[in-house]
């Protein structure tokens, strides 16, 4: 009679899934995609997330949505957290715009392992890391160093050469930040332009508010200062009002942001770049759903960016 009881009572321990033998979500009709953003606190990451959304909505018939940022754009461990709380839900696939290029790869990685697949979008994770792990993951998203190049070749036309300028960088450990710091740095020496500073505001307006603040105190002679998101381009236009010298200071941007379209209408922002946030989550989504129908090898994407300005910008 014991060694019934206890037979009867692991068969029904195995049916009811409360064991290591539990199905996993993926056995579910529809795969669940969990999309992992940077500081919702940036209008471009909201953006994103709405964009993503409202594609799920349109579509709730092929897969669910599980959707999170973190609140500072800095806190990778918070991200990392998200990662791994992904994993614990068994989600079918993670799509990352990772805060950092080589300190998330490890948790995706982790993921991997356990049979999810991983986009990667809009910060591009580092080729090296990944090679060093043995694993691929691949890149959907733009072309940083190219939309950079083009707000910068465009900010030219407004300098003469020689001008001094001064670049307000992203993160320095993420791959977008390093490429668009590279496109600007392209764009000013073909112009013949003088890059006289170039510091990181961490993608922050207020950071990047006080970056400007002594830039211009310290090189009086600045034309025009290039900035690598239009968060830091907002806090260089504020910092360039309080030094009354928005008239003589151009700034330019980068991610189109509806917060600076009336500065580039006016022309205090003279250029920026889109790369279609709305869209973004979508295209890795999309492909994330491709990899999981047909279990391919994974192959980077690029996506679309254009050059805003105020002839180009629509009403």
């Amino acid at each position: 009679m014991r060694m019934l009881f206890v037979m009867a009572a692991s068969t029904a321990f195995a049916l009811c899934g409360c064991g290591p033998s539990a199905q996993p979500p993926s056995q579910t009709a529809k795969p669940r995609i969990a999309l992992i953003m940077k500081s919702l606190a940036n209008e471009f990451f909201l953006t994103m997330e709405k964009g993503a959304r409202m594609h799920q909505a349109a579509h709730a018939d092929r897969y669910e949505l599980l959707a999170n940022g973190i609140k500072d754009e800095l806190d990778v461990g918070r991200q990392t957290q998200l990662v791994e709380q992904m994993i614990a839900q068994r989600v079918d696939a993670i799509v990352i715009a990772p805060a950092d290029s080589k300190a998330l790869i490890a948790a995706c990685k982790k993921a991997l392992d356990a049979g999810i697949v991983v986009v990667n979008i809009d910060n591009k994770f580092d080729d090296g890391v990944l090679a060093d792990k043995g694993i691929k993951i691949p890149f959907v998203g733009p072309d940083n160093r190219k939309g950079a190049r083009m707000v910068g070749e465009y900010t030219a036309k407004r300098l003469q050469p020689g001008d001094s300028v001064a670049i307000v960088e992203g993160v320095p450990t993420a791959f977008n930040a390093i490429q668009r710091k590279l496109g600007f740095e392209e764009a000013m020496a073909a112009a013949g332009m003088k890059i006289v500073a170039s510091q990181s505001a961490g993608w922050e307006m207020e950071t990047a508010n006080r970056a400007v603040s002594a830039m211009i105190m310290e090189h009086p002679e600045l034309k025009a200062i290039l900035c690598a998101n239009d968060s830091m381009a907002l806090g260089a236009v504020a910092a360039l009002k309080a030094a009354n010298k928005a008239d003589s200071v151009i700034v330019a941007g980068f991610d189109n942001i509806s917060a600076v379209h009336d500065l580039v209408r006016q022309g205090k922002v003279v250029a920026t770049a889109d790369q279609h946030a709305d869209q973004l989550a979508v295209f890795g989504i999309e492909y994330a759903l491709e990899m999981l129908a047909r279990k391919g090898a994974p192959a980077d994407r690029e996506t679309p960016v254009d050059l805003i300005t105020a002839e180009t910008l629509h009403p």
